[in-house]
């Protein structure tokens, strides 16, 4: 959701009100293209601009503060004016976001009430390193109470000793006297199935210290978590608290609220900021990631030398563990001569205004080759897309055959760029003869593919290109790296390189299901799958529940005992001698029942259906899962009665699983196709 842009001007109350009611007296997003309406740069103008970036916390748009040209000084970004009569004291808040280039550097807060021509600071601060930050900060200088007030921010000393500043979420205001706001929660937009923590980030608006909260968080579908905290959180503080009770997620989507009910045991003083909502995937399974590494440098930039070798060291002391696009710049002077304008588009995508300047998995390491450690973290982390590549060349045409196999739902972009491993013909003045991994084409080109994901689909895209218009050295030394990547947010989800020079794509398996052997005497449960039609595999890897159960066997089929009421994955790998295919997952609930329950009968009707089904049970239900082919949650339906009508306006046109569990434990697992 686009941030609120408002500027709210303060109405004549007495001081002694504004210590209870609070008022926002200006507020600012930048959420704009262009400098919003009534805002001024004071002093070089042309080292600020709005920036369609995010570096400060924020949601993009953001001010940027850049060091070139280069200046020794002041500049500010001065507020409109507010009628603050009246109003003696108000708190500044803004976020902040450094990249330091060296020694300390100085912001602060200042106010005028007469245009401009006298300053009052009201906070300021040195900054020795980059970093994040948000700042909250009561104040009172003499121009408070006047009825043109103006704010600013400004930098104060040589530009040349930061690279960027960013700068949003500006807001003045006064203070209530109980008033604890849910600001965020610690819940992430994609997770793993199991038990999952929730927790809130909290701050406080009020002049009183909040010493208890009693909070909630509900999961659509199940029982509220409600849970009292004891903390000493000071006004203008925050906190983050965590709650005690986890609870079970299978993959699906979910809907979680929450909500802070009661602040040193009574209603806080702004109910309007005590909730929150959030929609969360929970993925079917997980790859394992590849980190991906785009390093921008260049032949004219002296400083690229010692990256460059530090890159080449770890390169080699991490193989196969990585992927890497470097693009070469058209600065300093006049830059490498490999500079593309693709490559530029990336540049102008990350806001990189330097060189050498290295991004790993999207997030900026600064002026300074990885750091292994930083690496090692983000190889740990859980990737939800799993990526499979192969490129064949012939003469100067390179074919590219990608998949992507996601275990959540998501709209993101594919990026396929084309390098070259070693050139040798981009020589500049910086002494170096050799560079590696320097990217030659994207295709299609620099925006990359827009694909809107559904779990457990496979993606597969191909792409041809005539490589004679490149910088292309030799044919015989190409890679191809392909990651996804949230644009908005510049979260790679996962990366890989392609299969190199070969006619063999990993193909997956097709039309993978998990079923119930309602025929077995015993509860078991049958994984099947169809050979690609595309490929010959060698055999095939299967896991139940990330565990490997048969390797490189030649069967299109396993079989294992089931347990009732437990929850099985099941993933497939087509093997290509040293080829993997992307990992194929299904899941299901185990809902086996024994002979002794079938006295509960459960009906179900009409199946083929298109508007509603009708589920009728001898006991009364307590709820209905209905799961997709792929073993995806599609919905939970709480019931309490006999009979239960499930609409199917919303469904797709194919086969679904009805998971029915009664009163007396029984549970009835049906397959309905849904056609319209």
């Amino acid at each position: 959701m686009k941030k609120t842009l408002l500027f709210a001007f303060a109405l004549l109350f007495a001081t002694a009100m504004m210590a209870q009611n609070r008022t926002v007296l200006l507020q600012e997003s930048f959420n704009g293209a262009s400098m919003p309406a009534g805002w001024s740069i004071d002093a070089q103008p042309s080292n600020w601009s709005v920036s369609a970036t995010n570096n400060a916390g924020g949601e993009a748009n953001e001010m940027h503060l850049t060091w070139s040209p280069q200046f020794n000084g002041m500049t500010r970004l001065v507020s409109p004016a507010v009628d603050m009569t009246g109003i003696t004291s108000a708190v500044f808040s803004f976020k902040h976001a450094l990249d330091n280039y060296s020694g300390a550097n100085t912001i602060g807060v200042a106010t005028t009430s007469d245009g401009g021509t006298t300053w009052n600071q009201a906070w300021t601060q040195s900054y020795s390193a980059s970093g994040v930050w948000s700042v909250s900060q009561e104040i009172s200088t003499p121009d408070l109470g006047q009825a043109n007030v103006q704010f600013c921010i400004f930098f104060n000393g040589s530009s040349y000793n930061i690279n960027d500043w960013f700068f949003d979420d500006i807001m003045v205001f006064t203070l209530e006297n109980l008033d604890l706001a849910l600001t965020s929660v610690t819940l992430p937009d994609f997770l793993g199935s199991g038990e999952t923590s929730f927790g809130i980030k909290v701050f406080s608006y009020g002049v009183t210290e909040v010493t208890s909260v009693q909070a909630t968080y509900e999961v659509e579908g199940m029982e509220p978590v409600t849970e009292t905290f004891e903390v000493n959180i000071p006004s203008l503080g925050e906190a983050t608290l965590y709650f005690n009770t986890t609870t079970l997620l299978i993959p699906g989507s979910y809907n979680v609220n929450y909500s802070i009910d009661l602040v040193n045991g009574q209603e806080d003083d702004v109910a309007e900021n005590n909730t929150y909502s959030k929609s969360v995937s929970v993925a079917l399974g997980a790859a394992e990631r590849k980190p991906m590494i785009e390093h921008f440098s260049s032949s004219t930039c002296g400083p690229c030398v010692s990256v460059n070798t530090a890159m080449l060291t770890f390169c080699n002391n991490n193989p196969g563990r990585f992927t890497y696009t470097k693009y070469q710049m058209n600065w300093p002077g006049s830059g490498d001569p490999y500079y593309t304008a693709e490559g530029g588009v990336r540049r102008d995508y990350y806001g990189c205004n330097a060189v050498p300047q290295c991004f790993l998995d999207g997030e900026d390491q600064g002026y300074a080759a990885v750091q292994q450690s930083v690496f090692d973290e983000h190889a740990l982390r859980t990737a939800f897309m799993d990526i499979r590549g192969s490129f064949s060349v012939e003469g100067n045409v390179i074919n590219i055959k990608a998949d992507i196999m996601p275990y959540i739902d998501a709209e993101a972009r594919v990026f396929v760029s084309v390098n070259e491993k070693e050139t040798h013909g981009n020589v500049g003045s910086n002494g170096e003869t050799s560079f590696h991994h320097i990217f030659m084409k994207m295709l299609p080109d620099a925006e990359g593919t827009t694909v809107t994901f559904t779990s457990c689909e496979v993606q597969h895209l191909e792409f041809t290109q005539d490589m004679s218009g490149t910088h292309v050295e030799e044919m015989s030394d190409l890679e191809v790296s392909i990651w996804v990547q949230n644009y908005s947010s510049k979260e790679i989800f996962n990366s890989r390189f392609a299969y190199e020079y070969t006619e063999e794509h990993p193909y997956a398996v097709e039309n993978l299901t998990l079923i119930q052997d309602e025929e077995a005497e015993e509860n078991t449960m049958v994984a099947s799958w169809d050979a690609p039609s595309m490929a010959n595999p060698t055999g095939y890897d299967v896991y139940v529940n990330n565990v490997l159960v048969a390797e490189n066997t030649s069967d299109l089929s396993y079989t294992f005992p089931g347990e009732l009421g437990s929850f099985y994955t099941v993933a497939v790998i087509a093997r290509y001698d040293d080829k993997t295919s992307v990992k194929v997952m299904t899941n299901l609930e185990n809902t086996w029942s024994v002979n002794e329950n079938e006295a509960s009968y459960c009906k179900l009707y009409p199946n083929p259906a298109s508007t509603q089904v009708r589920i009728e049970a001898e006991n009364s239900i307590e709820n209905v899962m209905v799961y997709n082919v792929f073993g995806a949650l599609v919905e939970m339906i709480p019931a309490d009665g006999k009979t239960v009508n499930v609409n199917l306006s919303q469904y797709s046109n194919g086969v679904y699983f009805f998971n029915i569990r009664q009163s007396d434990g029984t549970v009835s697992n049906q397959r309905v196709v849904v056609s319209h």
